[in-house]
């Protein structure tokens, strides 16, 4: 691996570290934890997410796709509790998407399904071929994030799963260059700069319980999976990803053959 490859994924966990230590010493830290190696949920959460809902995207929006973590369920519960379509991606997207239809589920039960159990018991588990026919595009993306900079970059857990679902989705023409990304984040994970990969995401938004950031000038999103980049780890791990390689015709063999 090139040095310089090395020394971005050394700062970003450097930075990681940083913000995970930060938010127990200070005492905003919130279930579950200790938040160390996890989307850290934070006191603020709900507050955070309610700034979300007050953008002109959010409420235009009529399919939101959205991350399984704690912090964010508070926009899951919005999206269901205003009619919005919700796709969620499983944890680690072992199992690919879950649609949650709020026009399916009993109002009763939104809060349960905003949660991780919920949805797999609420949902309803939805091939990736079957997405555009049944969900047309994507609205809204809401994301995850342990930092988030000046410039609208992210850092997650550093396992890249969130630019891997985005990447499957703009693979599928069901996001573009400018589906609004937003995440909810406390103040403490703003950061003054993030060195970013070429598959990282950008955001548009990130919103805090004191105040909404927008990243008007956030650099460009990589156009889907960079196929070349991608780990014969991941390549293996993430059944859809073999799908997806079939679907668009990719050649991976220098992955099939080290099995």
């Amino acid at each position: 691996m090139a040095a310089g490859a090395v020394d971005v994924r050394r700062v970003k966990q450097e930075i990681r570290q940083r913000i995970w230590r930060l938010l127990e010493e200070r005492g905003v830290a919130a279930f579950p934890r200790p938040v160390y190696g996890r989307i850290p949920n934070f006191v603020g959460a709900r507050e955070a997410a309610e700034r979300v809902t007050r953008l002109p995207e959010w409420r235009a929006a009529r399919v939101v796709k959205a991350n399984p973590d704690a912090p964010q369920r508070w926009l899951r519960l919005a999206a269901l509790q205003q009619g919005k379509k919700l796709l969620m991606a499983t944890p680690r997207l072992c199992e690919g998407f879950l649609l949650l239809d709020p026009a399916r589920i009993p109002p009763g039960l939104y809060q349960k399904a905003s949660t991780i159990r919920g949805a797999f018991s609420l949902g309803e588990r939805i091939a990736i071929e079957q997405l555009e026919a049944r969900l047309g595009k994507i609205d809204f993306i809401v994301t995850g994030s342990v930092a988030v900079d000046r410039k609208g970059r992210r850092l997650g857990k550093g396992e890249g799963y969130a630019e891997i679902e985005y990447a499957v989705l703009r693979e599928l023409g069901l996001v573009g260059e400018d589906t609004p990304i937003a995440t909810t984040i406390h103040d403490l994970q703003l950061v003054d700069e993030i060195p970013r990969s070429p598959y990282d995401l950008t955001l548009d938004y990130a919103a805090t319980p004191t105040k909404l950031l927008h990243f008007r000038n956030r650099e460009p999103r990589p156009p889907g999976i960079l196929w070349d980049m991608l780990s014969c780890e991941k390549y293996h791990e993430i059944p859809l990803l073999k799908q997806l390689a079939r679907m668009k015709r990719v050649d991976m063999t220098r992955c099939e053959t080290r099995r």
